[in-house]
C-alpha cells in the first residue's frame, strides 16, 4: 500500500475509533490528533484497530518516535510492515 493510500486508510481509522467526532478529512491536513479532539479512549481504540488491521504492535508510550500526527502513524507503520522479522 502506498503512504497516500496508507494515510487515508489511517484517516479513517482514527475518525471511526472516534465515532465520527474527528472527521478523517481534518485530520489529512495535518497537525496534532490530540489538538483536534482525538482523546485518549479514541487512541485505545485507534491502537486496537491497527494492531487488528494491520498486525502490527503499537505503543503509545516509552522510547521512540511520537505518535500524535497521521504522518507519525504513516512512519510507524511503514517501517513496522518493511521488518521482514516481523
Amino acid at each position: 500500500m502506498d503512504s497516500t493510500a496508507l494515510r487515508g486508510r489511517l484517516a479513517e481509522l482514527v475518525s471511526e475509533a472516534t465515532g465520527g467526532e474527528v472527521p478523517a478529512d481534518d485530520l489529512l491536513t495535518g497537525g496534532s490528533m490530540i489538538a483536534l479532539g482525538v482523546d485518549s479512549l479514541g487512541l485505545l481504540r485507534l491502537v486496537d484497530a491497527i494492531e487488528l488491521e494491520y498486525d502490527v504492535e503499537v505503543e503509545l508510550t516509552g522510547p521512540g518516535r511520537p505518535l500524535d500526527t497521521l504522518d507519525d502513524l504513516v512512519a510507524l507503520l511503514t517501517t513496522a510492515t518493511a521488518d521482514p522479522t516481523r
